[in-house]
């Protein structure tokens, strides 16, 4: 994958954590207030364990996509390579 498409997928992802983090905000007046009339207790906080779950659930699938473009990278690179040795 060239390098634009990683940082498209990058800021990509950045929008969207933005975008969940403007809806949340926006929303939390209404939630509290829905609460309150419906009687309903607010979720608990993720524990740190579950966050730190949640942490390592994203590096691994982050990880997971960079070695697959450093994969093909690395293929595109050997099959250029061997194109221009079969030319010669």
């Amino acid at each position: 994958m060239n390098k634009h498409f990683e940082d498209t997928l990058y800021y990509i992802g950045r929008a969207g954590e933005h975008a969940k983090e403007g809806v949340v905000e926006e929303l939390g007046p209404l939630e509290e207030r829905f609460r309150e009339l419906t009687g309903n207790e607010k979720e608990p906080e993720p524990s740190r364990l579950e966050t730190l779950q949640d942490e390592l659930k994203e590096l691994e699938a982050r990880a997971e996509g960079e070695t697959k473009t450093a994969i093909a990278d690395a293929r595109e690179r050997i099959r250029r390579y061997r194109g221009n040795d079969a030319a010669e």
